[in-house]
């Protein structure tokens, strides 16, 4: 009996972890990293957070933009629990709350942008993420570390149609180097000729 209360007395706390304890059903206090003693039956260890900075991929969202292109688009946050109570008890599961302002958030930003300013524009809709999910999980006890927009891909058609924009593009700036290059060579040629004309 009495190996079984210090197995269940004695708690083990890693490094960059912490525990909430809650006596009789009421948060007690926070178990930092070391060796902790709770009371059996009376204390329970509700939870344990992680206090290094964490990732979570948030699944691909196809969004709409302004001018009506779908677009799928991939991102990645960073978050790092800073407050262990209020990660517990100011929401069921922070996770999943991140994931959801961030879809959310998504579309409203991407629906205010159209596709070139969305492909072109990564770095905005990444810190008007941060800023919305900074403002909702200050109360959840998790600061946003990064926002990341990994990949946005426009429909295969429209992927298709910018190729070919872009090929001609190309193509159009390599004919105007052409015609500068034959035009300077006229003019370099016929001042050659003009300066030899004086000379002799």
């Amino acid at each position: 009996l009495i190996v079984v209360v210090v197995a269940l007395s004695v708690k083990i706390i890693p490094q960059q972890e912490v525990g909430i304890v809650e006596r009789l059903g009421k948060f007690h206090k926070l178990l930092t990293p070391g060796l902790k003693i709770v009371i059996p039956v009376i204390d329970h260890v509700r939870r344990y957070h992680d206090l290094r900075i964490q990732q979570q991929n948030v699944p691909p969202q196809t969004v709409i933009t302004k001018d009506n292109v779908q677009v799928q688009i991939d991102t990645i946050i960073f978050y790092q629990v800073v407050n262990p109570e209020q990660a517990t008890y100011g929401i069921g599961d922070y996770v999943t709350g991140v994931r959801n302002i961030t879809t959310a958030t998504l579309r409203q930003i991407i629906g205010k942008l159209e596709l070139d300013e969305t492909l072109s524009g990564r770095e905005k809709i990444s810190a008007d993420i941060r800023v919305a999910l900074d403002e909702a999980t200050e109360k959840w006890g998790v600061r946003i570390e990064r926002v990341e927009v990994v990949d946005i891909k426009p429909p295969s058609d429209i992927q298709e149609a910018m190729d070919k924009q872009m090929k001609a593009e190309r193509s159009r700036r390599a004919i105007i180097l052409e015609a500068e290059a034959a035009k300077q060579d006229m003019i370099l040629r016929a001042e050659g000729q003009r300066q030899s004309a004086i000379l002799k």
